[in-house]
């Protein structure tokens, strides 16, 4: 934890931003009994940001005393001021934040990296002896944690501790033609290790599930290539929402040209889909990444892109917000101390409806249900292309047989309205890093969705 705090540092002349940050990373890694990977890294610093004439200048440093804030803030002035002299004004000022104060919870991670390594090895041991038939096994840890604080010129100020740890397995099993099949699965989310793993023995139930299901997919079939009824888990209905639709309506990516842009509005989905990046809880649960204060110093609050099929609006930081009239949200952050903050996503996810998932299974005469993905990708237009790592035939009401590898693609307004029912389950889930030119942690999730899109063959 942060030794002195920000709060009374009172040095600012201008529209300013003041961000003290630490990082933490661990990564822990058993290959088929091997230790792979066993690192542990820390991450800090302090920079500032100062706006002048629609202009902004930014500064960092590796330190993080009282005395590197007044270096930083000196040298950010001294860039803000140098791009007002020498290029027009752009914009009008910059409204005032809200004023708030908001402290979260530091906590400790009192694990040791031993300690770590011995659960992982616990868990390896484990599939070595009862499933010696896999041809490789993968048992890794990975542990990460942003600590942000954050004073600015007109009174905010925010103390922020986001952990997550995660463990994660990836099994290999071979078919009889002699072809490598792969099953992926991560547990944990939000929390430190200890908080989220006490005992291997609490995962071997879930590790038993896994390697049924790849012993399916082992004996499975390749999809059918085409256009084809599907139903999308929450896996794939959060991807689905924060890749293909989420990156869309991000502000900035609005201002280049998204395809969100001129359908603001307007119809882009069934009536039934309303999707929402929400700032930190969602009915009563707090959320895989809770932000209450971004990194600009804004009051978080939840931004609806689809309200009942219409795009209603866009994710804001604060100059986008003025650009176009609207509200910020929130959602101006940065991962790491050198980092200017980014409009960029929270947790996105389609809302909940009212169907249950075995009657979306009995309105199927011939599709698919795929379960979980390993990758995806989408661009500008909302195009995606998605992996398909698990998956079952549906045929006439009914859950068949298992899927070999496949891939969905479509454009994602086009899909969206294609949608029928929509389950009454939520789930998050906690392990995704977006990468839009930083990486960041996020939550996307959502519930089983049943829409058309084109599939891959063999």
């Amino acid at each position: 934890m942060f030794e002195g705090t920000l709060n009374s540092f009172s040095s600012f002349a201008a529209d300013t931003e003041l961000r003290r940050q630490c990082n933490r990373t661990r990564r822990i890694g058993y290959l088929n009994g091997d230790v792979v990977a066993n690192a542990l890294s820390e991450s800090s610093g302090i920079n500032a940001r100062v706006f002048r004439g629609g202009r902004c200048g930014f500064s960092s440093s590796p330190e993080t005393d009282l005395a590197a804030a007044e270096r930083v803030l000196k040298a950010a002035s001294d860039n803000a001021r140098f791009l007002a002299d020498h290029l027009p004004e752009i914009g009008k000022p910059l409204p005032p934040r809200t004023v708030t104060s908001f402290t979260g919870k530091w906590e400790e991670d009192t694990t040791s990296q031993r300690e770590i390594l011995e659960f992982l090895g616990q868990i390896d041991g484990y599939l070595a002896s009862r499933y010696p038939n896999l041809v490789s096994r993968y048992v890794g840890c990975s542990c990460l944690s942003l600590e942000k604080e954050l004073k600015t010129n007109d009174g905010v100020y925010a103390y922020s501790f986001l952990p997550r740890s995660n463990v994660a397995l990836s099994l290999t099993a071979m078919t009889e033609e002699g072809t490598p099949v792969e099953r992926v699965q991560i547990f944990g989310g939000s929390g430190v290790f200890a908080r989220n793993f006490s005992d291997p023995a609490l995962l071997y139930p879930e590790i038993d599930r896994l390697v049924e299901e790849l012993m399916q997919k082992r004996e499975g079939v390749f999809a059918d290539a085409g256009r084809k009824t599907c139903i999308i888990a929450p896996e794939l209905s959060g991807m689905l929402a924060h890749e293909a639709v989420g990156h869309t309506a991000e502000a900035d990516f609005v201002i280049s040209g998204s395809v969100a842009g001129p359908y603001r509005g307007k119809e882009v989905a069934s009536p039934l889909v309303t999707l929402t990046d929400f700032a930190n809880t969602f009915r009563g649960q707090t959320l895989p990444t809770p932000i209450y204060v971004d990194d600009e110093g804004t009051l978080a609050r939840d931004a609806v892109l689809i309200d009942g099929g219409i795009l209603t609006g866009w994710m804001h930081n604060r100059s986008s917000a003025n650009r176009y009239g609207d509200t910020p949200t929130g959602n101006a952050l940065a991962f790491g101390f050198a980092d200017e903050p980014l409009i960029r996503m929270r947790n996105t996810a389609i809302l909940p409806g009212t169907d249950t998932l075995s009657d979306m299974v009995s309105s199927i005469d011939d599709g698919y249900y795929f379960t979980a993905t390993g990758n995806g990708q989408a661009d500008a237009t909302g195009e995606f292309m998605f992996g398909i790592t698990m998956g079952y035939e549906i045929k006439k009401g009914k859950l068949g047989r298992a899927l070999r590898d496949t891939t969905v693609s479509g454009v994602a307004f086009d899909v969206l309205k294609t949608v029928d029912m929509i389950s009454d389950q939520m789930v998050w889930l906690n392990s995704g890093m977006c990468g839009k030119k930083q990486p960041f942690p996020v939550g996307m999730g959502g519930p089983h969705v049943k829409c058309k899109m084109n599939v891959g063959g063999k």
